[in-house]
């Protein structure tokens, strides 16, 4: 889980979406932007990195899927309907992000679920959830030309300017 390429990333998304079309400026809430750029992983991590570590061994499951997104506007559509209100469209824009981000494209079973069949692919189990963590920090935090590393770091820059302006407008105010 990379949090701050997922959170960075997609909410730098969307403020540039904001500052483009003008009539979406102040429509968004952004916890529910950076709930969804990490929802997939919230989800799939935990079942398939550590409850079921050693018979499923993948964190992409359910959570990495369109079906899911499109699960999420289904659910968005309706909350639409009844109250006008687009936080969950705005969870799913941000689950759907995450799946470009992650470019579950290169893994269609996921991706794709069910259309290639109702399993998911089995990883390799790599040992408890602590080795899980401490590979997932070496991957996302060393200094590497890896591209975890890099949209890591993006992600951190993006997040640190999205902050640095937040608190300069609110000391203003």
């Amino acid at each position: 889980m990379l949090i701050f390429g997922h959170i960075g990333v997609t909410v730098g998304i969307f403020i540039l979406l904001e500052r483009i079309v003008p009539s979406l400026r102040g429509r968004f809430a952004y916890f529910y932007i950076a709930l969804g750029a990490l929802l997939p992983d919230l989800l799939d991590k935990p079942i398939g990195r550590v409850i079921f570590a050693e018979s499923i061994a993948n964190g992409r499951l359910l959570g990495h899927t369109l079906a899911f997104c499109f699960f999420i506007a289904l659910l968005g559509y309706y909350q639409y309907g009844k109250s006008k209100d687009i936080r969950v469209f705005l969870v799913s824009g941000a689950c759907f992000l995450h799946l470009l981000e992650d470019r579950m494209w290169a893994t269609p079973h996921v991706f794709f679920w069910p259309v290639f069949g109702w399993e998911f692919p089995v990883g390799s189990y790599t040992g408890n959830v602590f080795d899980y963590f401490i590979k997932m920090f070496r991957i996302g935090y060393v200094p590497s030309l890896c591209p975890c590393f890099i949209t890591e770091f993006i992600g951190f820059i993006i997040a640190a300017f999205i902050l640095g302006n937040y608190l300069r407008h609110r000391r203003a105010l």
